[in-house]
């Protein structure tokens, strides 16, 4: 027998045995019903969901997961080489889970200049050759949309093979009060001017229960899903996040996978779905004791899991959570239904306040550690195309 016909049937027989191993665990295990529809493209509902978040398997969560994302891209895994413009730390909001902020007028609060976000663009683009900006800041009323229009448009204009990835949705309502304006109104203006697709960030868990008490001033669940159906109908896609490990239940977390999922199904705006873990260090929540300590891996590879078993045929991308975890459990979460290792993240200042480990990576290190673990790397652009392999 040819040396090729007999390493494709040892493949075969190799895979072959895998399968029948998961077959036997899943007939053995109390969530084996749920992971069986998923196989065959059945999506979870909400008491599913339920269940899965209560079940301590994550290992075969895991199995099943790894096997649906290895279907969908093989044994790939994609990343964007991007800087994070933090323009401002001013905010009025004062979430109880943010180290970055500070009020209006204090000795630390800063606003980013349009010639210093140009200068940083340029040595970000000179020296690593990003392909995305994500600009992310503070709720600061002294900012009109002008600002973020200008930066926007120098961008676009002085380095147009950069995409930009943002505001948030509670930016862009923040922008809307100060302009006395709709914001759809200003996600039309700020697309104008250039801004490509918008970050998930300010959905934390979608209950206003939960809101209430880590972010009672920032606007609720269902402005936030608003807002990004608005975006979505003008042609700007956006990321959908969830932030875990802090007060939050596990019906919470259900809930807020079930509204993700439902406008997902409306609008397909979703490119990716990104679940982070509270990091406490320095923010109030930790002061005033709600939260001691950050959530651990086991819960990161549960929740990452859990993403691709509920969003496998609905949002194809699931982000590895790296900038909270760090790099092994990235590994990890690759492994577990993660397919994209998220952004090099060049200039974070947000989750660094709380003094979590790198808040930065090269593109070199992440395909390093994306090939360590045995798989071919892809960078890409703003919307997940493929712009080079490694």
């Amino acid at each position: 027998m040819r040396p090729f016909i007999l390493k494709r049937l040892n493949t075969l027989k190799r895979k072959h045995s895998q399968l029948s191993q998961l077959t036997e665990q899943l007939h053995h295990s109390e969530i084996g019903d749920i992971l069986e529809n998923s196989l065959v493209g059945t999506r979870p509902g909400m008491e599913e969901c339920k269940r899965l978040l209560d079940s301590d398997d994550v290992h075969l969560m895991g199995l099943v997961a790894g096997h649906l994302t290895r279907k969908k891209f093989g044994r790939r895994s994609s990343f964007v080489n991007n800087m994070i413009l933090n323009y401002t730390n001013v905010c009025i909001t004062d979430c109880k889970f943010c180290a970055f902020y500070r009020p209006p007028g204090h000795d630390e609060s800063y606003t980013v200049t349009l010639d210093k976000i140009e200068s940083r663009v340029k040595a970000a683009w000179e020296m690593f050759g990003i392909t995305q900006v994500m600009f992310q800041g503070g709720h600061n009323p002294s900012l009109k949309i002008e600002y973020f229009e200008d930066a926007f448009k120098l961008i676009r204009k002085k380095f147009p093979k950069i995409g930009i990835h943002g505001l948030s949705a509670s930016e862009v309502d923040m922008i809307s009060k100060v302009e006395h304006t709709s914001t759809k109104e200003v996600l039309s203006r700020l697309k104008e001017a250039g801004m490509q697709s918008i970050p998930g960030a300010g959905a934390e868990i979608l209950v206003d229960e939960v809101k209430k008490i880590i972010s009672p001033k920032k606007i609720s669940s269902d402005t936030w899903l608003r807002i990004m159906e608005e975006a979505h109908g003008i042609g700007i896609p956006a990321s959908a996040t969830m932030m875990y490990g802090h007060v939050e239940t596990r019906n919470d977390v259900a809930e807020h996978f079930m509204k993700i999922a439902k406008l997902q199904e409306k609008t397909n705006g979703f490119m990716a779905f990104i679940p982070w873990s509270f990091e406490p260090n320095n923010t109030l929540m930790q002061k005033q004791e709600t939260v001691k300590y950050p959530a651990g891996g086991t819960q990161l590879l549960k929740m990452i899991a859990i993403s691709r078993i509920m969003y496998n045929d609905l949002i194809s991308h699931i982000q590895s959570s790296w900038l909270t975890n760090g790099v092994a459990m990235a590994q990890m979460a690759l492994q577990y239904g993660a397919d994209d290792f998220g952004g090099t993240l060049l200039g974070e200042e947000v989750v660094s306040c709380t003094g979590a480990r790198s808040t930065e990576l090269t593109g070199a290190k992440i395909i390093q550690a994306v090939k360590q673990i045995g798989y071919e790397v892809e960078e890409r652009d703003n919307f997940y195309n493929v712009v080079r392999t490694y």
